[in-house]
């Protein structure tokens, strides 16, 4: 039963970081920029809903203004940043060091303003626990939280593939150059992405706090798993970049029954290495 259990976790967990791994993957695909400031939003997140929470807002309300903030934060990350970097003409590297410093500013914020002890939600529902059948048990944040990630993700794919925007956003990703000399407006595009991106990565940055509490540096750990997810599953994969994800989690999770948990991590780098050594294109290259 034990295995079972952990098996449940992963896929809680691992849907989790799938939102983040289709948002990363849908930033990537478009701007081509390594945006490491998304650990910063997704972290901001949690607390902005924690902080409205505090100010008696309902539940709904502080997360859907959480969700708003965090939107907006992705839009101006862009169009104040890496669009000024862009025109100047600044390398891959700057942008990254850019990307770097801005989530210094923000995780160095939060900490200042919310001090860098763990902050917990008083939600009594959400640490509900809900028996699935013998000795599995999820809480109510947890059902949530592969409810909303799943949701997340058929949102975007129905978005890509189903309206203008999701179709002009892949015309930008699939060809910058053409786009812009057909008036896309790949820089507007640009804005548009980051906004969605980070609405989506606020999805997890508030739920998975739920269970487990708020930490100002307790963004980049699911950020990585998420880059490797994204890389594994084939960059520009929304698909690959879900399903990796769950994957490598759960196989983190299995991995506890033999190894210690310390260790676990390693089963991610594990995979990555096998991925870049037998497909290094990922496992769903073809897919948008």
């Amino acid at each position: 039963m034990l295995a079972l259990q952990l098996a449940c976790n992963g896929i809680v967990t691992g849907c989790a970081l799938g939102v983040v791994a289709i948002s990363f993957s849908f930033i990537y695909a478009t701007t081509k920029l390594f945006h490491v400031a998304h650990a910063g939003v997704y972290t901001l997140g949690g607390y902005l809903a924690w902080a409205m929470l505090r100010q008696g807002l309902p539940t709904p309300i502080a997360f859907l203004v959480s969700i708003a903030c965090c939107t907006v934060l992705g839009a101006l990350i862009q169009w104040q940043l890496y669009a000024r970097l862009e025109r100047r003409r600044a390398t891959h590297l700057v942008v990254l060091i850019a990307s770097l410093g801005a989530l210094a500013v923000i995780q160095n914020i939060i900490a200042a303003v919310f001090t860098a002890n763990i902050l917990l939600f008083d939600l009594p529902w959400g640490s509900r626990v809900i028996h699935l059948g013998g000795d599995v048990r999820l809480t109510m944040t947890q059902l949530l939280t592969v409810a909303a990630s799943l949701l997340a993700y058929a949102a975007l794919m129905l978005f890509s593939h189903g309206t203008i925007l999701g179709k002009q956003i892949r015309a930008v990703a699939s060809n910058p150059f053409l786009a812009e000399i057909t008036r896309l407006r790949p820089r507007r595009t640009h804005i548009y992405v980051m906004a969605i991106a980070s609405a989506l990565v606020c999805l997890p940055g508030i739920l998975t706090p739920l269970d487990l509490g708020l930490q100002p540096y307790n963004g980049i750990t699911p950020l990585l798993t998420a880059t490797i997810a994204m890389i594994a599953g084939g960059v520009g994969s929304i698909t690959g970049a879900f399903v990796l994800a769950v994957v490598i989690t759960e196989l983190q999770n299995l991995s506890l029954l033999v190894i210690p948990g310390e260790w676990s991590i390693g089963v991610t780098f594990f995979i990555f290495v096998i991925f870049m050594l037998f497909r290094p294109t990922g496992l769903f290259a073809a897919a948008r």
